[in-house]
């Protein structure tokens, strides 16, 4: 068990609810605690944490956990009324927090059981301690994005006359495990032409034709952290319009990621892309906020957005990308991860804005 990340979740906690506990069920949140992980379909599986008390770990038998030198594993099976060993390892006495994520089919027979004095949704306790990434943590996004960056440098090898973007889509898996990734963050995107201008496209049997642009949007798991990256490249010599495109977003991208420090609203980021963009009278076809947070899910709480007055502090990772999509014509996004510093921002992709042509005319 992670005592510290445990120490800072408790702290949160307090800050809004003194003497509670909380009941996390998030399978990422327990793993970021426990180094375990498992996906429990209808099972149950969480981990109590409160203030002079040792972490409990409730878990069906089928999962055998080490011993914990810091925490105490309590199992149930199948044959168990669930609500009652769960409920036997609340305080009554005390306000319990939950997370998002408990199914109400646990949550309502503890709530009808008063196994705790008051329930209440306690996800900011979590999410706040998960945003601030530690330096171990920080460390495995960094490589993890650097394989990124060696995956794109592979997939572009594989555009070529009459390819689809399946077909390459396809291959993206391999490339990630030739690069130390065990698997996707999500499945990759890859869009030709048109087919940009959805950002969610997913890669069909369209064929690569002269003109188009490519895009990637792609990442992979490096020890369950995620990368995120999108690069959208030219097959020939793309037209006037969306060259002139391609260096809006990318200025764009810069102007946000120039601004990043400690102490700067989210907010403020958004709007520094979003005024690049509007500038030059394309303001009503960047379609979406700025950025997400990222770390062992590719989506975290937290967002870069106009809507978001929170600040920027160090340790907190997540993306910068901007986009244009003009509907049935093209579209063109650029994205890195960006990691706050104590006193600015370390942007985590080195691979280059620049615009490339994969294939002259």
């Amino acid at each position: 068990m992670n005592m510290e990340r445990v120490e800072r979740m408790l702290k949160n906690l307090e800050a809004s609810h003194a003497d509670a506990q909380i009941l996390i069920n998030d399978p990422w949140s327990i793993y970021y605690l426990t180094g375990f992980y498992a996906d429990m379909f209808e099972r149950f599986c969480g981990v109590l944490l409160a203030r002079g008390k040792e972490p409990v770990i409730m878990v069906n038998a089928l999962h055998q956990l080490p011993e914990y030198e810091n925490a105490r594993v309590a199992y149930h099976t199948d044959t168990d009324v669930v609500a009652k060993a769960i409920a036997q390892e609340i305080d009554p006495a005390k306000p319990l927090g939950i997370d998002e994520v408990m199914r109400s089919g646990f949550l309502m027979p503890l709530i009808e059981r008063h196994a705790a004095s008051e329930f209440f949704l306690g996800s900011s306790a979590v999410t706040a301690a998960r945003a601030i990434k530690d330096e171990e943590e920080q460390n495995l996004m960094r490589i993890s994005s650097a394989a990124n960056d060696a995956v794109i440098a592979d997939a572009i090898q594989l555009v070529h006359e009459g390819v689809t973007e399946r077909e390459i889509a396809d291959q993206m898996l391999e490339l990630y495990r030739n690069h130390g990734c065990n698997a996707f963050s999500f499945p990759p995107i890859v869009s030709f032409g048109a087919n940009a201008s959805d950002p969610h496209h997913e890669p069909d049997d369209t064929v690569l034709k002269r003109g188009d642009v490519v895009l990637f949007d792609i990442g992979g798991r490096y020890r369950n952290y995620c990368s995120d990256m999108t690069r959208t490249f030219f097959w020939g010599e793309p037209d006037e319009e969306t060259t002139r495109v391609y260096d809006v977003v990318r200025r764009a991208n810069e102007a946000a990621e120039a601004l990043i420090a400690p102490g700067v609203r989210f907010c403020d980021l958004d709007r520094a892309a979003r005024d690049v963009i509007e500038q030059a009278g394309y303001g009503e076809y960047f379609t979406h906020r700025l950025g997400h947070s990222i770390g062992l899910q590719d989506h975290e709480p937290g967002d870069v957005s106009l809507a978001n007055t929170d600040t920027v502090q160090p340790g907190m990772t997540f993306s910068i990308e901007p986009g244009i999509y003009l509907p049935g014509r093209t579209g063109v996004r650029i994205e890195d991860l960006a990691l706050v510093t104590e006193d600015g921002v370390e942007i985590l992709n080195s691979y280059s804005h620049a615009p490339i042509t994969l294939r002259d005319s």
